[in-house]
């Protein structure tokens, strides 16, 4: 008997997961039941999958590294990646301009939904710790991002999964100087590495067996927890603006694959569908890190040393998704409650910050809205209509957070391929 395909599974999962959801919003006492026996089975998922992250990140990036043999060629990796996640991203910010400048979906929003929001998320806990957050960032110096990911404790820096790439940044430098003292010397510690990967490997074989359970899981917990319907619908134009928006990344993405690559886009969306699924789910970059990696070494046949490099740093720079998701919901703010900043040279401001805001973000849930701040910090926006801003668009960033993740995820696959053919 033929065995289903793990993305298929997965589809099962996430689609039941909904129509369960939907079901127990209509039985009494039915989302207190999801909070209490079905969300921690998706959350112990996620631990799992951040478990195995950091491990993952130093085995397989060491690895990578002392394969390669050559620092020169680890130069010439890096110079690529980095230009070419920033060309994307600069794409994705365009894109999203685009649409929101043609759209204008911030027309169709009513005074009267304005103060709904207004009074529904103001106060919010979560949107207070975001403004907190962004002003703490906003208030270090320019410089600061490079005093950020040289850890001074790499122990510390590997208990948090926020510091992916300071813990990037020690396994490059011990990668490097790996290759830079006598073969006999560095073998045993390059056979600790090589060994640790592979065992993390079969972890993330083991811990997919339960990944169509756990995205059940996520998604019932997502619909139970779900917002407003009547608010939702306020803001379905915009929330189609942005969904529209990341379609057509997909789409470039596809024409990368297609033209560079000579490959089929089905053949890419196929085989990097479980990992773009659990995107979805968990709305983590980093969590989704290590099948991202097994798909892309495992079924689209890119080279250890390549995708052990590109895919970390990806996870933490390149944030197309999330960049594009700024560009529509600042334009989108500001469409509604302050259209007089909306100038030509606001618009080139956001490019640029966007830009800049998506290095070194973390590459967790809810992190593209404390980007967000930041960039709208940067046009002049009032900072006393900045807590109305994000309550404004706050009800819709669950499920928007999740689409952005999955095209920051489908865009790490696709430079990784193509810095592998190149």
């Amino acid at each position: 008997m033929k065995t289903i395909a793990l993305h298929w599974k997965i589809i099962i999962g996430l689609v039941s997961g909904i129509f369960i959801g939907f079901v127990l919003t209509q039985i009494s006492g039915g989302k207190q039941f999801t909070i209490d026996w079905i969300k921690p089975f998706g959350t112990i998922f996620v631990n799992l999958l951040k478990l195995i992250a950091i491990p993952l990140i130093m085995g397989s990036l060491i690895k990578g590294i002392s394969d390669l043999e050559d620092i020169s060629k680890f130069k010439s990796i890096g110079i690529k990646t980095v230009a070419i996640y920033i060309f994307t991203t600069l794409i994705a910010i365009v894109i999203g301009l685009s649409m929101v400048n043609f759209f204008k979906p911030g027309e169709g929003i009513s005074p009267a939904t304005v103060q709904k929001l207004k009074d529904t998320y103001v106060t919010n806990s979560s949107l207070q710790n975001k403004l907190i957050e962004a002003e703490s960032q906003q208030s270090k110096g320019p410089l600061q991002f490079m005093v950020n990911v040289i850890p001074s404790n790499i122990v510390h820096a590997m208990g948090n999964n926020k510091n992916m790439l300071q813990v990037i940044v020690f396994t490059l430098f011990l990668g490097v100087c790996l290759l830079l003292i006598d073969k006999k010397k560095a073998k045993p510690l390059k056979d600790f590495f090589d060994s640790l990967n592979e065992v993390i490997l079969k972890m993330i074989d083991v811990i997919m067996l339960f990944a169509p359970y756990a995205v059940f899981a996520l998604l019932a917990t997502v619909v139970v927890t779900s917002d407003d319907g009547s608010i939702l619908l306020a803001l379905l134009k915009y929330a189609l603006v942005v969904v529209g928006g990341l379609v057509l990344m997909v789409i470039f993405y596809c024409l990368c694959i297609s033209i560079f690559v000579k490959k089929s886009p089905l053949w890419f969306l196929k085989n990097i569908a479980p990992a773009q699924l659990l995107a979805f789910s968990t709305s983590s970059s980093a969590a989704t890190l290590p099948v991202t990696m097994e798909r892309v070494e495992e079924h689209l046949h890119v080279k250890k040393e390549i995708s052990s490099f590109v895919l970390p740093v990806g996870a933490t720079i390149n944030m197309d998704g999330t960049s594009l998701y700024q560009a529509i919901a600042s334009v989108f703010i500001m469409q509604v409650l302050w259209p007089e900043g909306l100038n030509f040279q606001n618009q080139l401001i956001i490019i640029a910050t966007a830009l800049l805001a998506s290095i070194g973000s973390a590459a967790v849930p809810g992190a593209g809205m404390v980007m967000l701040l930041i960039v709208l910090d940067s046009i002049g926006f009032p900072k006393d209509l900045l807590p109305i801003g994000l309550a404004l668009i706050f009800a819709v960033d669950r499920p928007l957070d999740m689409l952005r993740t999955t095209i920051n995820v489908t865009g790490d696959a696709t430079v990784a391929l193509l810095i592998d053919r190149s």
